[in-house]
C-alpha cells in the first residue's frame, strides 16, 4: 500500500515539474517575442543643418529612416523644383487674414497646423482656410510635447481636435504637426494609427518671437537662399515679418522657377 502511495506520489510530482517547466519556456518565448517589439521612446529634437546653393538640407539620416518608416515626410523629391508652403497657428496675432488674400492672389495652397486654441477663438478663420483650398492639419489641443503623453494623452490630444474639426465641418484631418518639433519612434507610430501622417519641415526660421521679429530683408534673403527642391517650408502665422514679405517670396520663387504645391500633391 504504501509503495502504491509513493509511485502515486511520485508521478503527481513529475506532472506538477513538466507543467511548471512548460509554463515557464512559454514565458520565456513571449519575453523574447516581446522584446523584439520593442519601440524607442527617445525624442527626437527636430533639427537640420542647411546646405549651400538650393541642395536639400540635412536632416538627420536616423531621425529621416524613422520619420519616413511611419509615413511620414520631411523632404520631397529632390530633381523637381516643387516648394510645400506651411503655416503653424497657435494663436491669431492678427496676421492670418492677409496671409490668405497673399496666398489668394498668388494662386498658392498652403497647410496651416492649427491648435484648439486657435479653433475656438478663430473658427472663422479656419472656414476661409478649408473654402479657399487650403489644408488645415492638426497640431494638438494644447501644444504638449508628445513623447512625454501615454497613448491615452496623445489619443485625445490629436483626436479630440480631429473630432471637433469634423463636427463643425465635416472635414477630416490627415496631417500633423508635432508641437515643438518634437515626436519618438513610440509616437509617431501611435499617431500613424490615429491616421495621420507627420509633418516635418526642411526650412525653418526663428519668426514665432513677435517681441523680437526678424528684420524684413534679411528675413526674405534667408528664405529665398533656401529654396530647395522638394522643400517643405515652415512659417508661423503670429510674424508681421512673415507676413510683409510673403507676396515678394512667393513671386521670386516662382520667378526662380520654382512651383508651389499643396500637401496632398507631394511627390518624393
Amino acid at each position: 500500500m504504501k509503495k502504491r502511495n509513493i509511485k502515486f506520489m511520485v508521478v503527481i510530482i513529475l506532472i506538477v515539474l513538466i507543467v511548471i517547466l512548460s509554463v515557464d519556456l512559454s514565458n520565456k518565448n513571449k519575453v523574447i517575442e516581446t522584446s523584439s517589439e520593442i519601440i524607442s521612446t527617445k525624442k527626437i529634437e527636430w533639427g537640420l543643418k542647411r546646405n549651400d546653393n538650393h541642395n536639400q538640407p540635412d536632416v538627420g539620416k536616423e531621425n529621416r529612416k524613422i520619420l519616413e518608416e511611419n509615413n511620414g515626410i520631411c523632404l520631397g523629391n529632390k530633381d523637381k523644383k516643387i516648394l510645400y508652403l506651411t503655416f503653424d497657428e497657435g494663436y491669431e496675432a492678427g496676421y492670418t487674414s492677409k496671409i490668405l488674400e497673399i496666398l489668394k492672389e498668388n494662386d498658392v495652397k498652403a497647410a496651416f497646423f492649427i491648435t484648439a486654441h486657435y479653433l475656438n477663438t478663430q473658427d472663422d478663420l479656419v472656414k476661409q482656410m478649408l473654402e479657399e483650398g487650403h489644408i488645415v492639419g492638426n497640431h494638438t489641443v494644447n501644444h504638449k510635447s508628445i513623447p512625454n503623453l501615454s497613448e491615452e494623452e496623445i489619443r485625445k490630444e490629436v483626436m479630440d481636435l480631429h473630432t471637433v474639426i469634423y463636427e463643425k465641418f465635416g472635414y477630416e484631418m490627415k496631417y500633423i504637426r508635432p508641437p515643438k518639433g518634437e515626436f519618438s519612434e513610440k509616437s509617431i507610430k501611435y499617431t500613424n494609427k490615429l491616421g495621420y501622417k507627420t509633418v516635418m519641415w526642411s526650412f525653418a526660421y526663428e519668426d514665432w518671437n513677435e517681441d523680437n521679429q526678424p528684420k524684413e530683408e534679411k528675413a526674405k534673403e534667408k528664405i529665398i537662399s533656401n529654396f530647395h527642391n522638394g522643400e517643405i517650408i515652415l512659417l508661423h502665422g503670429n510674424s508681421k515679418t512673415n507676413t510683409m514679405i510673403l507676396d515678394s517670396i512667393i513671386k521670386e520663387a516662382k520667378n526662380m522657377g520654382y512651383e508651389f504645391k499643396s500637401l496632398d500633391e507631394f511627390e518624393k
